[in-house]
């Protein structure tokens, strides 16, 4: 049972992920026994007890902005039968509950799977509640408690993260809000026509891509700068439209729990900014991935407390200043001429763990139209899935 707990308020960046074309966090993942259906939602319901905002609903606060309202039913678990194992079923539609985050719905979802091979177990959860880093930190210490076993215990001090501001918006601009993009009502998230296009680049590929970048280059690069600069010129090109002068923007969460004084390893929400390399549409083609990688890599690098605190105040200004349906306005990606790359190359995949050991597989089914992620590829390279409104 969800004990009675205060409400806990949204971040200023949880706000961003919340109404019209906010998109939820999902995996799905494959095991290839079966689970004890009775203990896993057991386990569940004492892990929603440690962290109430996966088990909740969003209320609205005098002054407009949101809150989280812990409840019995936030985080609905469901067990179904599937005919056909993981490698041949539509995931998305056969494996997967989705949340679509609205007020007064579950902003959780599990499905758990009994297959001919195993079993599959769906996650959806809205972003509001958790970025990537805290969707894993759930599923991980949800796992640990059915092995019953110790898991450093969460923070839920949001209110850390709300800056002091004098009540001003942020001045217009493609970057008015934290870093993100202004560009007009985000469109609602259509799932059936996402094309997802996937690209592995082996370790010797990706290996051979960064030593190219890097020769002659003095500012150290990641594999990582590398793959953006690769998707930069891959996508970009085309996407961008005709006018040599457009920008084009290749965006990377920077998860800040390290770097902010407010937030901390334990943080649990989103506790990421955003960081924006650009180059003109007509200089892109002939750019070297070098250029392209040094770029990103400048833009992650520049993102420290103090850019992080900068962008908790433009967004909360902007939300005090005009309400949530601001919020509806920024995008995390520019919707016509940028691409986001979030890195998920070092996810605990085998951390979550049950009665049937690892999974054996995963897919991320996140719905996030320009959105790109880096996964591990298993000979070391990486997995690039990019998810691309249909034609």
């Amino acid at each position: 049972m969800i004990r009675a707990m205060p409400l806990i308020p949204l971040s200023p960046i949880d706000h961003v992920f919340t109404g019209r074309g906010a998109y939820p966090i999902e995996f799905v993942f494959s095991y290839a026994g079966a689970m004890d259906a009775g203990r896993l939602e057991e386990s569940l319901r004492r892990a929603l007890a440690v962290f109430p905002p996966v088990s909740s609903r969003f209320v609205r606060l005098p002054g407009g902005a949101l809150a989280f309202e812990p409840w019995e039913g936030g985080c609905a678990f469901r067990v179904a039968e599937s005919a056909t194992g993981f490698a041949e079923t539509d995931r998305r539609t056969v494996f997967l509950d989705p949340v679509d985050g609205r007020e007064g719905e579950p902003l959780a979802r599990v499905l758990l799977t009994r297959t001919p091979d195993g079993c599959v177990l769906g996650f959806s959860l809205s972003h509001a509640v958790a970025d990537g880093y805290g969707y894993f930190h759930f599923l991980t210490s949800w796992a640990r408690l059915f092995r019953g076993e110790p898991f450093p215990p969460p923070s839920h001090a949001r209110e850390a993260l709300f800056p002091a501001v004098d009540g001003n918006a942020a001045a217009p601009g493609p970057h008015a809000a934290g870093g993100l993009f202004r560009a007009g009502p985000r469109p609602e998230v259509d799932r059936a026509h996402l094309r997802p296009h996937r690209h592995v680049l082996s370790r010797a590929e990706l290996v051979a891509m960064h030593r190219e970048a890097q020769e002659g280059n003095p500012v150290r690069l990641s594999h990582n700068d590398t793959a953006a600069a690769w998707l930069w010129k891959k996508y970009l090109v085309e996407w961008a439209g005709e006018d040599p002068s457009l920008d084009t923007y290749v965006s990377c969460p920077v998860d800040f729990r390290r770097i902010h004084p407010a937030a901390g390893p334990a943080y649990f929400g989103n506790a990421v900014a955003l960081a924006t390399a650009s180059i003109p549409r007509g200089e892109l083609s002939a750019a070297p991935i070098g250029d392209l990688a040094t770029r990103v890599r400048r833009a992650v690098d520049a993102i420290d407390a103090e850019a992080a605190q900068r962008s908790l105040v433009a967004l909360e200004s902007l939300r005090r200043a005009e309400g949530l349906g601001a919020m509806e306005e920024c995008h995390v990606v520019h919707p016509r001429q940028g691409l986001l790359l979030t890195n998920l190359s070092r996810l605990p995949v085998s951390d979550v763990a049950f009665d049937a050991g690892p999974p054996v597989a995963y897919d991320i089914l996140t719905p996030g139209v320009r959105g790109a992620v880096a996964l591990p590829a298993p000979d070391g390279g990486i997995d690039l899935r990019v998810f691309l409104p249909a034609a």
